[in-house]
């Protein structure tokens, strides 16, 4: 694979104008797949010079990691409301982020990158399923992973793993929405935000502790949870 270095963790911000780029570019590959997705055609749709996408982007690979970055940035999770706090404020950035998790999921240009990775895979190449992974799933899991954590620092929430407590949380999330999608199904008449709240709700079942408890305590296996 050619170099992403570019694209490391820390110049993952865009300017305005490199989102509205990465915009089009996005935009170029859900209409006509990775054929259309070519240096000269994001110029044309972005209305920029060729050598303005690789002074920001760098190589074609380095392109497409920006993207996946952009698009894995928009599942993030907004501050509480006013006045909330403990466990409702908790509750609340978590379910902001389970909803954002599955707009982006379910639109079509994260369908349109997994169907063309899936793609890849069958003929023999990783390439663009390395960068999902890299720039699209690890990034939500550490921004995921740190919330969670934060949360049993207050002593809301008791887990020994947080790579696992994190996995589990996705699960209850996402279940089989995202392969029900890729298959072409539709989840017409699904409300984001009811299975968004599901998702915690069972999620505060399992690890959730209540706020008066005290700081968590130390559990077998608690000095082998990772975050990234």
């Amino acid at each position: 694979m050619a170099s992403t270095a570019s694209f490391s963790a820390a110049n993952e911000a865009y300017t305005p104008r490199q989102n509205a780029v990465l915009e089009s570019a996005l935009g170029l590959l859900v209409e006509g797949g990775e054929r259309a997705l070519t240096t000269a055609g994001v110029a044309r749709a972005a209305n920029c010079s060729k050598e303005s996408l690789y002074k920001w982007f760098g190589d074609r690979d380095g392109l497409l990691a920006a993207m996946i970055t952009f698009q894995s940035s928009k599942v993030k999770a907004e501050a509480a409301g006013p006045g909330a706090s403990g466990r409702t404020a908790l509750r609340a950035r978590l379910e902001g982020i389970a909803v954002s998790l599955l707009k982006v999921l379910a639109g079509d240009v994260s369908l349109a990158l997994n169907r063309l990775a899936i793609g890849q895979a069958r003929r023999g190449e990783a390439d663009l399923g390395l960068l999902l992974r890299e720039h699209g799933r690890k990034p939500i899991e550490t921004r995921l992973s740190a919330l969670l954590e934060s949360g049993r620092q207050e002593g809301l929430l008791d887990f020994a793993d947080t790579r696992e407590a994190y996995r589990t949380l996705y699960g209850l999330i996402v279940r089989d929405m995202h392969v029900r999608l890729l298959l072409g199904d539709s989840l017409a008449g699904e409300e984001p935000g009811l299975r968004a709240a599901q998702a915690i709700d069972e999620f505060f079942r399992l690890f959730g502790r209540e706020e008066d408890t005290g700081p968590a305590r130390e559990r077998t296996g608690a000095g082998n949870e990772r975050t990234g």
